[in-house]
This record gives structure tokens, C-alpha cells and sequence, in this order.
């Protein structure tokens, strides 16, 4: 399939990486590429964790928290040039972003009976995006997060691990945080980014591709050329 081409049948792109991959930012671009649902899975666990914020329970009480994500009211918008994060009618896509949830989504992430419940809604967005009336017409889905490739869609079309070095990991998120990726920038990003990868990767494998996943490594590449490095992986496929 030539770059851009649209496929007859639903696809499903997962796309797993560490924080600061770049994963998210590339996802949707190749998603508005394709014309395909864009899905941010670490967005369901970061409104998780408003949610429990929100409602008063404790992270550290993990059965209330499982109970409390069960329950909650949200709706992921997958729209790839503007997606969107509901939960009980709020818009949370910027309070997700917020120091407060990131220093705490850790709690949520690591939570198995979440990550089941999570899960098992990703996976019904997935078979939605197939269906002719969905955002996408059918044609598919791209979907981003820590295990997407190998528990939530391991029979997906294309499974892609994009990673990048340590240094570039802290430089983009840093840029992105802070605006700047100067010493002291990446530092006050340094503990969130690799904490936050050392305490998910205790439940999920994210920094070693699976067999069958392909290894997009996007260190010395540009945005452009890690968007279309990842377009190549599903030009191949197959």
C-alpha cells in the first residue's frame, strides 16, 4: 500500500513506546495521514485518575479505585486533528495534562484491575472504528499507550514500538512541558518521565518490541521523517 492510500478493510495501527517517544504526536499525524480514529490510551488512564481525584477516593486504595473506574462516565473523542477527553460531561483534556495528574497516574496505571477495565474499552473502540458509521467510516484506527501491541490489540494489522533515546526522550518532553531543553528544563522533567516509565513498566512490557512488532527508533529522526518511517511500516506490511 503506497503511503496515504486508504484501505478497503478496517486497520488497526498499535503503537507502543515510552514516554517522550513521541508516540502520541506521531499517532495522530498518522492517523490524519490514513484518514483513520485516533486513540490515546494514556489519556483513559490520566482521566482515570482525575476521576478518582475528582470524586475524593484514594489511589492507594486500589479496590475503590478499580470500582470508581469502572463506573466512570467517560468519552474519548478520536477525531485525530482534535481529539477530546470527557468525563461526566467535563472536558479534561487540559487538567489531564496537569503536573498534579502525572505525578499520581502512576497509581491508577498500575493498577491491574484498571488496566483490565481499560482495556476492555480500548478494545471496544478498536472494533468501533470498524463500523461504516464510526468517525473513520470503518476504515480503522490508530491507537497509542504502553501495551496496545502486545494485551489490547496483539492481532493488530501493524504493531509498531516507537522508542528514542534517553537524552531525546527528556529533550522532547522537556520542550514540550516546559518549552525549553535547556539543562535545568530537562532536569525538572527527568524524574516524571523515567518514574513514571520504571513504575509502568513493573505491569506492562514497553521498551523491547515483541516478536512480530516492528522497532521504529526515532533518536536522530526528525517529526516528518519518524511520521513517515512509521507510514513505511504500514506500507509494508504483510
Amino acid at each position: 500500500m503506497e503511503t496515504g492510500e486508504l484501505s478497503t478493510t478496517p486497520l488497526t495501527i498499535a503503537i507502543d513506546g515510552p514516554s517522550g517517544s513521541g508516540k502520541s504526536s506521531v499517532s495522530k499525524a498518522v492517523a490524519r495521514s490514513l484518514r483513520l480514529s485516533y486513540l490515546d490510551t494514556g489519556a483513559m488512564y490520566r482521566a482515570a485518575t482525575w476521576w478518582c481525584l475528582h470524586t475524593g477516593v484514594a489511589l492507594d486504595d486500589a479496590d475503590a479505585v478499580a470500582a470508581t473506574v469502572r463506573a466512570m462516565p467517560l468519552v474519548m473523542g478520536v477525531d485525530p486533528s482534535a481529539p477530546t477527553v470527557t468525563v461526566d460531561g467535563t472536558d479534561v483534556g487540559e487538567a489531564i495534562r496537569e503536573t498534579a495528574i502525572s505525578s499520581a497516574v502512576s497509581a491508577v496505571a498500575t493498577n491491574l484491575e484498571v488496566r483490565a477495565e481499560l482495556g476492555r474499552l480500548q478494545r471496544a473502540a478498536i472494533e468501533e472504528a470498524g463500523a461504516a458509521d464510526s468517525f473513520s467510516e470503518g476504515r480503522g484506527i490508530v491507537a497509542e499507550g504502553r501495551d496496545i501491541t502486545t494485551v489490547v490489540a496483539p492481532d493488530a494489522d501493524v504493531r509498531v514500538l516507537l522508542t528514542a533515546s534517553e537524552e531525546a526522550r527528556l529533550r522532547r518532553r522537556s520542550l514540550e512541558v516546559h518549552g525549553a531543553a535547556d539543562e535545568a528544563a530537562v532536569e525538572a522533567t527527568r524524574d516524571q518521565v523515567l518514574r513514571r516509565d520504571a513504575d509502568d513498566s513493573t505491569v506492562v512490557q514497553f521498551h523491547v518490541a515483541a516478536d512480530g512488532v516492528v522497532t521504529v527508533d526515532s533518536s536522530d529522526l526528525d517529526f516528518d521523517q519518524t511520521v513517515q518511517a512509521v507510514l513505511d511500516v504500514v506500507a509494508n506490511r504483510g
